[in-house]
């Protein structure tokens, strides 16, 4: 997130605000009980560290990126921007491996 701190963080706090009904709906629609985001500093700046607990949550990301309506797609946007992600693709390497 270098040099996007400040904007990432008034984008976080649209979920709380004037976003917070569609955020809602979001996390209902895609069986979200929980979503929650932690910023840690690390020595090389920032991280956001996102947890997503619920029935969807092993398919949120996927479906995620599949997704034309238009609150998933401001979303989107700005997780890949943010984050230097791609949510319409699989991401490179091998699958993550669940430990717990």
């Amino acid at each position: 997130m270098e040099g996007k701190l400040e904007a990432w963080k008034s984008w976080n706090r649209e979920f709380t605000g004037s976003k917070k009904n569609e955020f809602d709906e979001f996390n209902q629609r895609y069986g979200l009980t929980r979503h929650d985001v932690w910023l840690v500093d690390v020595p090389n700046g920032a991280m956001a560290v996102v947890l997503h607990e619920g029935p969807g949550a092993d398919s949120f990301m996927q479906k995620l990126g599949q997704s034309d309506q238009s609150f998933d797609l401001w979303m989107r946007q700005h997780i890949e921007d943010f984050h230097d992600m791609r949510l319409d693709q699989p991401p490179p390497g091998p699958p993550p491996v669940k430990m717990t």
